[in-house]
């Protein structure tokens, strides 16, 4: 079972909530994987709680498509397949260009000087080459793109998006070869932002998912061939 995840507790939440929170960070972070079992009594013991909150945690995460149940054998981690992640990103790719268009309307210039300095912290991360530093910084050049649509259910609907692409964002970012198109997809997003451009800006972001979508499509595709 994967190492690192604990449950932390909150005491502003029950306790199935915090269970929840916590198997739900570790499935999107990877450190419970794809395919991997799900056993009541294990992460009950793992985790110092009863099995009931256990129980409810694994129903919900069925709920959201991350846990299946597989009849006589229980509950496994989903894997990551290739139709869920169209889906996801078919929807995503809408709302994206929306966000680059009202942010384009809206967008203010202090707004856009903490945009440039959302880029350079990204870029930077990608020089150290760390995994969930590149994924923080580059959620949070997304963040403000988001805010900057100044659209509260917009951001919303697209900040629970971006939690159902967790894994496959990961998957992305550990392709090291693609990590420089990256950056040059944020210069050209936040270059169009700059300029007010509606229709170049959709363009850079709907780009930037398109191969997203490609990449990661084939490192699913050759997951499952091995």
């Amino acid at each position: 079972m994967g190492n690192g995840f604990k449950v932390t507790m909150n005491e502003y939440l029950p306790l199935r909530d915090v269970v929840f929170n916590t198997l739900r960070q570790a499935i999107l972070k990877g450190e419970l994987e794809p395919g991997e079992r799900l056993m009541e009594i294990q992460l009950s013991e793992r985790l110092g709680v009863s099995r009931t909150p256990i129980r409810e945690a694994i129903r919900k995460l069925e709920l959201e498509g991350l846990v299946l149940m597989i009849p006589r054998k229980g509950a496994e981690v989903a894997k990551i397949s290739e139709t869920s992640l169209r889906e996801v990103l078919e929807v995503r790719r809408s709302l994206e260009e929306l966000a680059a268009e009202l942010a384009c309307q809206r967008i203010a210039e202090s707004e856009l000087l903490d945009l440039e300095e959302a880029e350079a912290a990204f870029a930077e991360a990608i020089g150290k080459g760390d995994p969930m530093e590149i994924a923080e910084s580059d959620e949070h050049y997304h963040d403000l793109i988001y805010q900057a649509t100044g659209n509260s259910r917009l951001v919303q609907i697209l900040n629970n998006l971006r939690e159902q692409m967790y894994r496959y964002r990961l998957e992305y970012i550990k392709d090291e070869d693609k990590r420089q198109i990256l950056i040059v997809e944020h210069e050209h997003i936040l270059r169009a932002l700059k300029n007010h451009d509606i229709q170049d800006a959709k363009g850079a972001v709907r780009g930037h998912i398109d191969n997203q979508q490609l990449t990661v499509s084939q490192n699913i595709r050759e997951k499952e061939e091995r």
